[in-house]
């Protein structure tokens, strides 16, 4: 039976009460008992070519790909990367109309950065390619940063290599990304503890900016005529005589029907609140308020409609709490992105490392994709709609 409960936020104090208010059902399905040791990452791609989304999983050895409409098992990387693979982003990096994918390894040492590529058969092993190595690297993805036209891959390490902490990259494909130098612009090299970050168009001037994750809270990374400029948007969590249990550790972007929008951010890194960050019209500031709380080590985070009104979800997934670990949304109650209620997908079936939404199902509704650390599996939840 699927279980509910009701979080206000009012005063720091959290109410509960049970009850079904229409939200969609969604139904679990598991691509893949046993993945690996850690589903480090999940992500979505045509990997065939046959314009379906297939499934795409990241483990600390392999990368596996999982065709639809059964969702069939193919290892196209294996014992080819450095240690762990920590993160996977997919783009066409060689241009010949065919998915690659940029992968982050080796993060708990040097830290390598690849891409692998196909040959004849995208079922067989891909070939490994280097970009290029960068300490600690944990986090990436695909964003044109730099406003050149094709996106350039965005790469945040967790802990600091030189100067005063992490070095945020945007590197760049050369002409020819197998033989030549992939050259990196470092965007920020001042935030510590960088566990992810993401890229929106903040502003809404056509030009993609980037929102940091750190010990520091949750920064704003943007282009100007005189070069980069980082403005710092909320503390995250504070209070702690341990600068690490301070900040925030995941960080997402939501729109509310109203026309408003709201910061959502895991606190911290690796923490125990959920919080929503909500911009008053008439100030820049945002205001926290935690719609959660008591789980431990959360770590993966989504905003998404997922029921087509208009104000996004919030999905959240945790992987340490004990029996209760699993895959949450949480729905906005009042216009104005205050009031949630959370919804629970999955309780003791998901140790969430990672997960992203996408509609792989091609019904015009989003569903969520989940890789698991303790449980080493991958699951479906598909969204089958509103209740009846």
């Amino acid at each position: 039976m699927r279980k509910i409960s009701f979080v206000l936020v009012f005063l720091g104090v959290c109410l509960s009460a049970a009850g079904d208010d229409g939200f969609p059902e969604f139904a679990a399905q598991v691509i893949d008992a046993s993945v690996g040791k850690v589903c480090y990452a999940v992500t979505v791609a045509d990997v065939d070519h046959d314009g379906d989304a297939d499934i795409v999983a990241l483990t600390e050895n392999r990368v596996i790909w999982y065709e639809q409409p059964a969702w069939t098992s193919h290892i196209i990387l294996q014992d080819q990367t450095p240690l762990d693979n920590v993160s996977i982003a997919p783009h066409d990096i060689d241009g010949d109309g065919l998915v690659d994918f940029a992968i982050g390894a080796g993060w708990t040492k040097t830290g390598t950065l690849h891409w692998i590529h196909r040959g004849k058969d995208p079922k067989a092993l891909w070939t490994v390619a280097a970009i290029g190595e960068e300490t600690s690297v944990h986090r990436m993805r695909w964003a044109d940063v730099l406003g050149k036209g094709t996106p350039q891959l965005v790469v945040s390490p967790l802990n600091g290599s030189t100067g005063n902490g992490v070095r945020l990259l945007a590197y760049e494909i050369p002409e020819s990304p197998a033989t030549s130098r992939w050259t990196a612009t470092v965007l920020d090299a001042d935030l510590n503890r960088m566990h992810n970050h993401w890229h929106v168009d903040f502003d809404a001037n056509n030009s993609i900016d980037t929102i940091t994750a750190s010990r520091e809270g949750l920064s704003l990374i943007r282009r100007t005529d005189s070069g980069w400029e980082r403005e710092h948007l909320a503390d995250g969590a504070t209070g702690s005589d341990d600068p690490n249990q301070n900040g925030a550790g995941e960080v997402k972007l939501g729109r509310l029907a109203g026309g408003g929008r709201f910061l959502t951010s895991v606190e911290p890194m690796h923490g125990t609140q959920l919080a929503v960050y909500v911009q008053a019209a008439d100030t820049a500031s945002w205001k926290r308020h935690v719609i959660d709380s008591g789980f431990v080590r959360g770590h993966a985070l989504w905003t998404a409609d997922f029921d087509g009104d208009g104000t996004d979800e919030i999905a959240f997934g945790h992987s340490d709490t004990p029996q209760t670990f699993g895959v949450h949304v949480y729905h906005a109650m009042n216009q104005d992105g205050t009031v949630w209620k959370k919804q629970i997908l999955d309780e003791g079936g998901m140790a969430t490392e990672d997960l992203i939404v996408a509609d792989l199902t091609s019904d015009g509704r989003p569903d969520i994709l989940a890789g698991g650390r303790a449980t080493h599996n991958v699951k479906l939840y598909v969204n089958t709609g509103p209740t009846k």
